[in-house]
């Protein structure tokens, strides 16, 4: 039966620690972000333009790694939910979600009745390829798949409450960027309206019981996101992490 750690650890009220994706979906991606202390990875679809023959491999080899795959879906719709479900993807992330309505969704997208509508396939890449009773794999399959609600509007801020209370709504997340361009003041991440809307963000969550995440540049950041209330972290991204270690390591061999 499949598992997935962080899941239950954030549900249990612990906190998880792990990195978002864009360009470098190679085999030994995961293994790479095991080896840093990576908990889990977000494999972005939104922007990157990785097909499902990517996504499908780079799932395979986070499960062998063992770390979390969780995928970042360019919509809210079905067909973009249920091959990245089936491929073993154990948590889904939508972006701009913005009503509770759409939370129902996308809990109804990635959980098999009664919980939600997932369409049934078994025996394989999700279930590891395993047969046996189908019973106890959805019971398994519901309690290891993360419903992720990327929350990055106006409309999204002022319906978090709403959205958080959604049952089977694991994680909120902040797209801080998107956030900050729909609310009319882009990338000012210092400006105390984005200090404002942060944190509704996290007292929404709070006053539901759910975990909150982000996407934090460096370590230092996380950690103050942690002292704040964020439960779920991205410490940067591959990308990110590359060219940081690589500007940092330019400069002292320049120095």
């Amino acid at each position: 039966m499949i598992d997935n750690p962080v899941r239950r650890k954030l549900l249990a009220g612990g906190s998880a620690l792990g990195v978002m994706a864009f360009e470098f979906f190679t085999p030994g991606l995961a293994r790479v972000l095991k080896a840093g202390g990576a908990e889990f990875v977000i494999l972005d679809t939104e922007h990157s333009g990785a097909g499902m023959d990517t996504l499908k491999a780079a799932i395979a080899f986070a499960r062998g790694a063992g770390i979390v795959p969780m995928v970042r879906v360019p919509g809210l719709a079905r067909h973009l939910v249920s091959p990245v479900l089936d491929a073993g993807a154990m948590g889904i992330m939508v972006p701009m979600l913005e009503t509770a309505d759409q939370a129902r969704e996308l809990v109804s997208y990635c959980r098999y009745r009664p919980e939600g509508t997932r369409g049934l396939a078994f025996g394989m890449a999700h279930d590891d390829y395993e047969g046996g009773p189908v019973g106890p794999a959805i019971r398994a399959a519901n309690a290891a798949v993360m419903t992720i609600a990327l929350i990055e509007t106006a409309a999204g801020l002022a319906n978090a409450r709403e959205i958080m209370a959604v049952p089977g709504l694991d994680l909120g997340w902040v797209g801080h960027f998107d956030l900050t361009d729909s609310l009319g003041f882009t990338g000012q991440m210092d400006d105390p309206r984005y200090a404002a809307a942060e944190a509704a963000l996290l007292a929404a969550a709070k006053a539901e019981g759910k975990p909150f995440g982000w996407l934090a540049g460096d370590g230092a950041q996380a950690k103050a996101a942690l002292e704040r209330g964020f439960r779920c972290l991205c410490i940067n991204t591959d990308i990110g992490l590359l060219r940081g270690a690589m500007l940092r390591e330019f400069a002292a061999a320049k120095a």
